[in-house]
């Protein structure tokens, strides 16, 4: 746990400063409004700023960070069969917790019915607020939907660097496996000392987050009032159905789904494993951004979980990209409201088409804030319901975003715990190795050091 010079824990700090922003932007937006010349001043010049540039040098990190934690994963994995072992764990949790996801949304959304009776004027106003930005997202969404015929092949870089400027998370994933999966195979000397450098580069990549990451409760503080600010209650009380069928689902998948999972299959304590991932659950929330979360996850992995290095960096990793659940029920919810909300009566079959699509989306969609809204705008196009809808929850997209991304982030500690099960850390190995020459005393020493 971080602890301050007084003793007072990082997540507590950044609780503190989600409360204070919180509460500090209703309180202006009651009080003098969004459009007061100060408040513009003040969140375009002061608090805007210093939470942007918190998340530009988290940001500044991922590249380095995920390449390197994923190289070095693979190769520590040691063999060819101990990364098949882990991958395969990884892609069926994946998609099973996923699909889970996806049909507790579903099943919300037919229940509860949020886009029937949604107020005509209150949409009209709402979708208008969002006219500019959803022109955007559904000509994105639309480009989309001619990327995913050549899914498979746009996940293979032509050019590495190129993939890493443009942020390609996934080409650049399959880069670092690749040439994870060339050192295991080209084992040398020569290999070693490069594995050593690229081990260098993450620990320097965690050394700078972690100076970067104390910054955290004030750019959180400026984020979370900046917000408020400018929606005020706004945020929390248009398309009250839609956030609450949204949220609803969420929380059953959090708080039900996820402790199963952990008891079942990773035969921990889900209080004490909810317990150990605190801080990126609050920095998810705060960032709506799993890639910025990453850092802090890889942190709580190693220290609160006390998961294989080697697990932790390869699934958490993967899955900041690839093991969206949360990305992946917002799709399915947000898709079935729309058609509801103008009258498209969705069959069965088309359902099921719209929960194997948002599976797909939640592998594909960039670990970014808002990144989700260009696969829905997509998949509202495959379904004939109108794609300009998606201004309809523009207003409310930020905080549902906080939301999805918290569970994205969880799961995929989730599913490094699981993966971790039976797997023992190359450090702990070597360590009882050397064990066995010891006399018994310095054994038990050493055994107390290691386990």
């Amino acid at each position: 746990m971080t602890e301050t010079k007084r003793g007072l824990a990082l997540h507590w700090l950044m609780l503190i400063g989600f409360s204070v922003g919180l509460v500090g932007g209703l309180l202006v937006n009651l009080a003098v409004g969004a459009d007061a010349a100060w408040v513009v001043w003040l969140t375009d010049n002061v608090t805007g700023p210093i939470g942007q540039i918190f998340l530009r040098l988290l940001f500044m990190m991922v590249i380095p960070l995920l390449f390197s934690a994923l190289v070095v994963g693979v190769a520590e994995m040691g063999d060819l069969s101990a990364l098949g072992r882990a991958g395969i764990k990884t892609l069926l949790l994946t998609i099973v917790v996923s699909s889970i996801a996806v049909v507790i949304g579903l099943v919300m959304v037919n229940v509860f019915q949020p886009g029937r009776g949604v107020d005509p004027a209150v949409a009209q106003q709402l979708l208008a607020q969002g006219k500019d930005g959803a022109a955007s997202i559904v000509q994105t969404g639309r480009d989309s939907s001619i990327q995913l015929g050549d899914f498979f092949l746009d996940l293979v870089p032509s050019n590495a660097v190129a993939a890493a400027a443009e942020n390609a998370i996934l080409p650049l994933m399959i880069f670092a496996l690749f040439f994870g999966i060339g050192l295991v195979m080209a084992k040398s000397p020569a290999t070693d000392r490069l594995q050593e450098v690229i081990q260098g580069i993450f620990e320097v990549s965690m050394t700078l987050i972690n100076l970067f990451i104390k910054l955290a409760p004030l750019a959180i503080a400026c984020l979370m009032f900046n917000l408020a600010a400018l929606f005020g209650w706004d945020l929390l009380v248009r398309l009250a159905a839609f956030v609450g069928v949204a949220v609803g689902a969420m929380a059953i998948h959090m708080f039900v789904v996820y402790p199963l999972v952990i008891w079942l299959l990773a035969g921990r304590s889900p209080i004490a494993f909810f317990k150990g991932v605190r801080e990126p659950m609050v920095v998810a929330f705060s960032t709506a951004s799993s890639n910025a979360s990453l850092p802090v996850s890889l942190k709580a992995a190693e220290e609160q979980l006390k998961l294989p290095r080697r697990i932790a960096r390869f699934v958490l990793t993967v899955g900041a990209t690839a093991n969206q659940n949360g990305t992946a029920l917002f799709e399915g919810v947000t898709v079935l409201f729309l058609a509801q909300f103008f009258g498209v009566d969705l069959t069965i079959t088309q359902q099921v088409v719209v929960m194997l699509v948002c599976i797909l989306g939640g592998v594909g969609t960039a670990g970014v804030p808002a990144g989700s809204l260009p696969v829905v705008a997509m998949i509202l196009v495959m379904v004939k319901v109108p794609p300009e809808g998606i201004g309809l929850i523009l207003g409310v997209d930020r905080f549902l975003d906080m939301c999805r991304t918290t569970l994205n982030v969880t799961g995929d500690l989730v599913l490094a715990t699981v993966v971790s099960r039976g797997e023992v850390d190359t450090s702990d190995a070597q360590a009882l190795r050397e064990e066995e020459g010891l006399p018994g005393a310095a054994r038990r020493g050493l055994t107390h050091e290691t386990v």
